[in-house]
């Protein structure tokens, strides 16, 4: 519940200083990453294979 909270007073915060949702996402989701070590290269990690596949499923590179 505390979290809760703090998510409240910090959307409050942004929103009376004019901020937009756009910033304030972005600003809560890189926070997020810097407080959770390694999330941040394992998401890339992740969407760099997911980005190979693709590319593997249509033919442009050769799969080993």
């Amino acid at each position: 519940m505390e979290m809760k909270n703090l998510l409240r007073k910090a959307a409050a915060v942004a929103a009376e200083s004019g901020v937009t949702l756009d910033v304030f996402a972005d600003a809560a989701w890189q926070a997020f990453l810097d407080a959770k070590p390694g999330l941040r290269e394992e998401l890339e990690t992740r969407m760099l294979a997911a980005q190979l596949s693709n590319l593997r499923e249509r033919g442009l590179i050769p799969s080993a």
